[in-house]
C-alpha cells in the first residue's frame, strides 16, 4: 500500500504539503498541487478517509434528505449534488424520507445526530419546527432546496411566476379556454409546490380578464401515467373542450400529450400542451416548458454547502426568493389557436 511519504518523496515536497494539496485545505500552490496529484497518481496513492477525517475533524460526507428517489425531479437535484460534491473528493449519504412519521423522526433525532456527515442538504421538503431546531443542533451548514425557511439558508425557484409564464404563454397564442392539470392534496404536502403553481395559472387568467373555470381543472400524480388518466379525462367529457392545457409537471404533460394522440387529437393543432421541469424526455416529445434547471439547482446547493465548509465561519441563515433560474422553452407542443 503506497503511503503518504511516497507521495511526498516523488513530489519533492513535505508530507504536510501533500495533505494539504489532497484535501484541497490551506494554501498550496497550483504548480506544486498539481505536482503532488501526479505523483499520487501515478502511485495510485489513494487518501485515507479514516486517517482524514481523524486529522481534519471531517468526514468529507454531505447528508442528503430527499422525500421521493423514484421521481425524475428529485433523482436529477441528487445527481447535480452528486456530481458536484464527488468533483471536490466528497461522498453522500441518502436520507430518504417516508409517509411513516416514525421513520422521519428518526431520521432527525437518529441518523443526522450520529456525526457522520459535515453537513446536510433538503431537497424540497417542508421542515417543521422541531425538525428545523434538529438540523441547527447540529451545528453544521445546512442548505434547504425549495424553502422558504427563515431559519435555514434556502434556494428557492418562483412557482408562481413560472406558472404564470407558462399560462402566458398559452394566452399570447390566443387561447382561452385553458384546462390545468395539477395535484390531488396528498401530492401537496411540501412547500405546496402545485398549489403556488394553480395560484400562478389563476392569476395569469384573471390578468388577462379570462375565468379559470374549476371544471377544467383536473387532479393527477405528477407522473407521466397520472397525466395521461386526467388528460383523458378532460378531453373525453361531452361537450367544448379546451384548446390547451397547462400542466404542473413535465412528466404529467407527456402523458397528456400521449392520451391526446390516442383520442385522436392533434397537438398542437388541435390542443396546446405545456408543462413545467424542463424533463429531459421534453425534447424527445416536443415539449413547451418553463425549465428550472434542477441539476444547476442540486450543484449550486452542493457548492453552496462547500463554501460554508471552507469559509469555516458559521453563515448567517438566509433566504434566496426566486433566485433559482428558470426560461420558457419552445418547442412544438404549444402554437396559435386556430381560427
Amino acid at each position: 500500500m503506497v503511503s503518504i511519504d511516497e507521495v511526498a518523496r516523488l513530489a519533492g515536497v513535505s508530507t504536510a504539503t501533500v495533505s494539504r494539496a489532497l484535501s484541497g485545505r490551506g494554501q498550496v500552490s497550483a504548480p506544486t498541487r498539481e505536482r503532488v496529484e501526479t505523483a499520487a497518481k501515478s502511485l495510485g496513492y489513494v487518501v485515507s478517509s479514516t486517517a482524514s477525517s481523524l486529522a481534519s475533524g471531517r468526514t468529507r460526507n454531505i447528508g442528503v434528505i430527499v422525500p421521493f428517489l423514484d421521481r425524475w425531479f428529485f433523482s436529477t437535484v441528487l445527481s447535480g449534488i452528486a456530481s458536484a460534491l464527488m468533483r471536490r473528493g466528497y461522498d453522500i449519504t441518502l436520507y430518504s424520507l417516508t409517509a411513516d412519521g416514525e421513520q422521519r423522526r428518526s431520521v432527525f433525532a437518529d441518523f443526522l445526530r450520529r456525526r457522520r456527515v459535515d453537513g446536510v442538504v433538503a431537497i424540497s421538503i417542508e421542515l417543521g419546527d422541531e425538525e428545523t431546531e434538529r438540523l441547527r443542533e447540529l451545528d453544521l451548514p445546512v442548505i434547504a432546496i425549495g424553502g422558504p425557511n427563515p431559519r435555514l439558508t434556502t434556494l428557492t425557484v418562483d412557482d408562481v411566476a413560472m406558472a404564470r409564464l407558462a399560462t402566458s404563454h398559452l394566452l399570447a397564442l390566443g387561447h382561452r379556454d385553458i384546462a390545468h392539470i395539477g395535484a390531488s392534496p396528498e401530492f401537496d404536502i411540501d412547500f405546496h409546490i402545485p398549489t403556488r403553481r394553480r395560484q400562478g395559472f389563476e392569476q395569469a387568467m384573471a390578468d388577462a380578464g379570462v375565468p379559470a373555470h374549476p371544471a377544467l381543472f383536473e387532479p393527477a400524480d405528477f407522473t407521466i401515467e397520472g397525466g395521461f388518466r386526467a388528460a383523458q379525462r378532460l378531453l373525453g367529457r361531452p361537450g367544448a373542450r379546451p384548446t390547451a392545457i397547462f400542466v404542473a409537471s413535465d412528466e404529467m404533460a407527456i402523458g397528456a400529450i400521449l392520451a391526446a394522440r390516442e383520442l385522436g387529437i392533434r397537438v398542437p393543432d388541435d390542443l396546446s400542451v405545456i408543462g413545467i421541469d424542463g424533463h429531459e424526455l421534453g425534447e424527445f416529445f416536443r415539449l413547451t416548458t418553463v425549465d428550472q434547471f434542477p441539476l444547476r439547482q442540486g450543484e449550486r446547493a452542493a457548492d453552496a454547502i462547500l463554501a460554508e465548509l471552507e469559509s469555516g465561519a458559521e453563515a448567517a441563515p438566509h433566504h434566496e426568493p426566486g433566485r433559482l433560474p428558470f426560461e420558457l422553452i419552445v418547442r412544438g407542443s404549444t402554437g396559435a389557436l386556430s381560427a
